[in-house]
């Protein structure tokens, strides 16, 4: 039988279409006068399969639709505008105020109002919290177990490992799959209203633990909390940022979790001198974060995708423009949005919750989605950083450190990752998301490894010892603050259709919080067992195994819309490997290893509005 693609084409009619501009392109001259390979599958703008008049007419007859008749003229002269976004000048009928925002917007990168600046900054705010989790808990681990006769050898382990790990096996198998209901009924603001006050009480609550069953029991609730805000509030950021720096906006997603690791960390320095209490204000801080979440949602707009989505189109627009700096630029990307969204609804119709996340399983184009979202997350795991978030004050007291200056080396862990993190917000949607990940992974195995293999010196003074251990644990988190850290929840949330994103997101989550939490679990055990050398060196291998599958499976998305992701993820799976295979790797071999001055090839995709710019490759 013919695959099916989203759109409910053969795949003989609708991929094989993609997958046949192979070799088929002319060749264009570019500025130096050389001849430049035409990319071998292009990114199609549908709007382009109709007339320019028929254009206007279509989005007139959207707004008179809508009750948006007043906007009927703008929707026209915006549908000219997205049907070839990069010639906007050469339509004659914008007005001179739209054509100067235009001209504004394409010259300025970082243009956008105050709202958009706003409801991108909070939600990262609410980021923090999860970061805060951890590093509260980091510094918990010296003293709670004391606190509850759990710091022996055995069971002992499993118990301080299962309530580490608590909040990341409920935030993946309960949280992550409440996501839709609650986004259906709630909406994204209201959704993240709703776990903002989990996450504000349950931190409260382990403060007041009286023992470790209770303390279990609060971060129980607390990670259904979690899961519920990790799968929701990147898409909402993803849905308002507009294309050209969806990445930067929605990574400061992950600055703030590192933020909140950093701002962690020095809340455990703050509190260290308190006593017996250190443990509960250390845990109990993390309400912070969470409460300014809870307190400024309400001040942003709707998802304007997910009004869109629920047939409260007018109200969508409103919110569009909101984010947007003038209304030409709103209804451009509103519209764009539109359209694709209809044919998405062609297949999809009233498609239930469980029939969606089988799509994610079995409809080819949004399997593709689902693997290198799954890849990216699972690989987040893989890396090992969370075995510093979890346990870096453990292992720095282990190594010889004192539990004060175990303390503070993990507050320099954290600093380092909010330091590098950074610089990846101008990288990401430049060199892009898969190339940023292929870079790194090769390196964290190299300094996770010599981490793990200096913990094998016993000799030398304590500063002989230590020393090293420290340096390449911080040489390792720069590797992964440049990389996977910023990537993993960036690309999950804007590969997947409209219809199906609450539920891709949710699978992504499950996959990342699950084996945090299973890595949580098994780290303090593993350590006794196979040496804290040999569980480094276990990690390190499983570096080498994700940028394999990193390399497999992840393509790449930068400065696309989330409607143009849909022809991405059209090219077949062995058309993406043989590419890369057969094509992509030889000329990194010869062009960066045996420094031969070869043409660079074709790139497998393109966006037709920049073909003959090889600058503009996608993949």
């Amino acid at each position: 039988m013919a695959e099916k693609t989203e759109f409910g084409a053969d795949y003989t009619e609708h991929d094989e279409k993609i997958a046949t501009e192979t070799h088929k392109q002319p060749q264009l001259a570019d500025t130096t006068g050389r001849r430049a390979s035409v990319a071998l599958n292009i990114v199609h703008n549908p709007l382009q399969s109709v007339s320019p008049e028929q254009n206007v007419r279509d989005a007139q007859a959207f707004a008179d639709k809508f009750g948006m008749g007043e906007h009927a003229s703008l929707f026209g002269r915006a549908a000219l505008v997205a049907r070839d976004p990069s010639r906007f000048e050469m339509v004659n009928e914008l007005l001179d105020d739209e054509r100067a925002a235009l001209i504004y917007e394409r010259d300025h990168k970082w243009n956008g109002p105050v709202m958009l600046w706003y409801s991108i900054a909070l939600c990262a705010v609410g980021a923090a919290t999860q970061g805060w989790d951890q590093t509260g808990s980091n510094g918990a681990n010296l003293s709670f177990p004391e606190e509850f006769g759990i710091h022996g050898k055995g069971r002992d382990e499993w118990i301080v490992g299962v309530v580490n790990a608590i909040i990341f096996l409920t935030a993946g198998l309960i949280g992550a799959f409440i996501v839709d209901p609650l986004n259906h009924y709630l909406g994204r603001r209201g959704e993240i209203f709703l776990t903002a006050c989990c996450l504000t009480a349950t931190p409260i609550g382990s403060a007041f633990a009286r023992s470790w069953q209770g303390l279990f029991a609060a971060r129980f609730v607390m990670g259904i909390g979690i899961g519920a805000k990790n799968a929701t509030v990147p898409i909402y950021s993803a849905e308002m940022a507009p294309a050209r720096i969806r990445g930067a906006l929605v990574m400061f997603w992950q600055l703030w979790v590192v933020a909140g690791i950093f701002l962690g960390f020095c809340a455990n320095v703050i509190v260290k001198d308190t006593g017996r209490i250190a443990w509960r204000l250390q845990l109990g801080s993390a309400f912070i974060p969470s409460f300014i979440l809870m307190a400024g949602i309400w001040f942003c707009p709707e998802s304007p995708r997910w009004l869109m989505k629920h047939g409260r189109v007018s109200e969508g627009f409103k919110s569009m423009a909101a984010l947007r700096a003038h209304p030409i630029i709103g209804a451009r990307d509103y519209y764009y949005s539109y359209i694709i969204y209809e044919e998405e609804l062609k297949v999809a119709g009233s498609s239930g919750y469980f029939s969606r996340m089988r799509d994610c399983f079995t409809v080819p184009r949004i399997r593709r989605a689902n693997y290198g979202a799954s890849t990216v997350m699972i690989a987040q795991q893989m890396c090992g950083i969370n075995i510093i978030s979890f346990y870096s004050s453990t292992i720095f007291e282990n190594v010889g450190y004192t539990a004060t200056q175990a303390l503070y080396a993990s507050l320099g862990y954290g600093a380092i990752q909010v330091v590098f993190t950074i610089p990846t917000l101008f990288l990401i949607d430049t060199k892009g998301r898969r190339t940023l990940t292929l870079i790194t992974f090769p390196l964290m195995c190299v300094f996770l490894l010599a981490a793990g293999l200096s913990l094998l010196k016993t000799d030398g003074s304590r500063g002989e010892k230590i020393g090293p251990v420290v340096l390449f644990v911080y040489l390792f988190t720069i590797c992964y603050s440049l990389g996977e850290g910023p990537v993993a929840f960036q690309y999950s949330a804007e590969v997947f259709p409209t219809i199906q994103r609450e539920q891709g997101m949710a699978w992504a989550v499950c996959i990342n919080n699950t084996f945090a939490g299973i890595l949580s679990l098994t780290f303090p055990r593993m350590q006794t067992v196979m040496t804290p050398t040999g569980a480094f060196g276990f990690y390190a291998g499983l570096n080498l195994i994700a940028w394999f599958m990193i390399f497999c499976f992840v393509r790449e998305t930068k400065q696309l819309t989330l409607e143009e992701l849909d022809q991405v993820f059209s090219v077949p799976t062995s058309q993406f490997l043989g590419y890369e295979i057969k094509v992509w790797l030889p000329y990194f071999i010869k062009r960066h290893i045996l420094r031969r001055k070869i043409e660079k090839p074709p790139p497998l995709i393109e966006k037709a509005d920049v073909i003959g710019d090889t600058s503009e490759a996608i993949i």
